[in-house]
């Protein structure tokens, strides 16, 4: 399991996708997510505005697992 670490209360999942590495820029995000299954604390969900907080576990699609932490 990955971490992401972020320094504010919460990014949305469209920011999360960047910086985990799974799309090059926030502008793929729709579209990737069109495409892909993102399962977050095990429920699925593919608004890219949707708000990750520390402790949300998010398992995407041919990306991996990850775990949203504190900077």
């Amino acid at each position: 399991m990955k971490e992401v670490a972020i320094r504010t209360e919460y990014i949305t999942l469209g920011q999360f996708l960047k910086l985990a590495d799974c799309i090059a820029t926030g502008g793929h995000a729709k579209f990737f997510l069109q495409e892909n299954e993102v399962h977050i604390n095990g429920e699925a969900d593919n608004r890219r505005g949707r708000k990750l907080y520390v402790g949300d576990r998010v398992e995407v699609e041919g990306c991996g697992v990850f775990t949203v932490t504190g900077s």
